[in-house]
């Protein structure tokens, strides 16, 4: 696997990004601006979808391109309104559905890079249109909803200040 430089940051921050929300999750179960761990999710999330548009490469702009741009405009947007209270007692729901759609826009692209290059020499799927990665990204999905319906009946039950 022969990886750029821009590359290996894009891998290396990525894993950082992930490992930082999880982390984040793990504490507060939800993601947000404020304790540090956080930033470093948001930062390394931006950073991650910036220069994944300089190194996906699968024929041109594509999909992976597209969500690395909604990467970028969900945080832009989750930071704005966590900030503000454009929404009044709904912005812990909307920061949230921002901020938690990073995670699903990280796993899409990161599934399709390690399925379609994973094991080197027989990988697991030969193309983008394989029917198993559409399975993984449809697993990938369904577990993203049941956990975000958990996290806004969460917050429903939680005050509207960050407890972080």
């Amino acid at each position: 696997m022969n990886l750029t430089p821009i590359g290996w940051l894009h891998t290396i921050v990525g894993i950082m990004a992930l490992v930082a929300g999880v982390c984040v999750l793990w504490q507060h179960k939800r993601l947000s601006y404020r304790p540090r761990l956080g930033q470093i999710y948001l930062l390394a999330t931006v950073i991650t979808a910036a220069s994944s548009l300089t190194i996906f490469n699968h024929g041109g702009f594509n999909v992976a391109h597209g969500l690395g741009i909604l990467t970028v405009l969900a945080v832009l947007a989750g930071v704005i309104i966590e900030k503000t209270v454009l929404f009044k007692s709904w912005n812990k729901f909307f920061t949230n559905l921002c901020y938690s759609a990073t995670i699903l826009f990280h796993l899409l692209p990161t599934t399709t890079e390690i399925m379609t290059r994973f094991p080197p020499d027989h990988p697991l799927v030969s193309s983008l249109k394989d029917p198993l990665l559409h399975k993984t990204f449809l697993v990938i999905t369904a577990v993203f909803l049941i956990m975000l319906i958990w996290q806004m009946l969460w917050l429903r039950n939680q005050p509207n200040e960050f407890n972080g």
